[in-house]
């Protein structure tokens, strides 16, 4: 802790210790070799999404009759079932490998990514769920092959420290700042 740092210097001083791509920079890298690139972020509630095999039936029993594909992912459950709201109104379960994420997308909307700049950070992504934590703070995550892990945010036109950097902060667990603040 030091005293006198708000939640927010914190993480930006934080962020200020990763290190930051032109996302041109990474495009280039995923198309001189893109088998060595997978996007690894968690699935999760409010994440769109294209069922690729829609279920006989919807979680009532009922036959379903849509041929719509698109929706959003409204619960997850044990065993890498989730329920996702489709486009047309229906509601079904499917299993993990029945849907592929639906972006507009090959990568984040926002123009950089970053990596850590601490292996501390690296180890917490990989081994302590912090790739599960990352996508609930609105990230999204790839590893490459040969340079690891870098991130981004699908967003834009409002305050990234609020809405993923601070979560972020306090999802891995730092505690930089002076907890006597009351954050407003």
């Amino acid at each position: 802790m030091i005293k006198g740092m708000t939640i927010s210097d914190a993480a930006h001083r934080w962020v200020s210790e990763m290190n930051a791509y032109p996302q041109d920079m990474i495009r280039v890298l995923m198309d001189a070799k893109p088998l060595d690139w997978r996007e690894i972020t968690a699935v999760g509630p409010g994440q769109r999404v294209y069922v690729y095999n829609l279920p006989e039936e919807n979680p009532d029993g009922e036959p379903y009759r849509s041929s719509e594909h698109f929706g959003e992912i409204t619960d997850c459950f044990d065993h890498d079932t989730y329920r996702v709201s489709m486009d047309d109104g229906e509601s079904i379960l499917v299993k993990e490998d029945d849907f592929g994420r639906a972006y507009d997308e090959g990568l984040p909307m926002w123009g950089w990514m970053w990596s850590f700049g601490d292996s501390a950070d690296d180890y917490w992504l990989e081994e302590l769920g912090g790739i599960k934590l990352m996508s609930e703070c609105g990230f999204r995550i790839y590893e490459n092959d040969e340079w690891g892990y870098f991130f981004g945010i699908d967003g834009a036109g409002y305050d990234f420290y609020e809405a993923h950097w601070i979560p972020l902060y306090k999802k891995r667990g730092l505690k930089w700042h002076d907890t006597s603040i009351k954050e407003g």
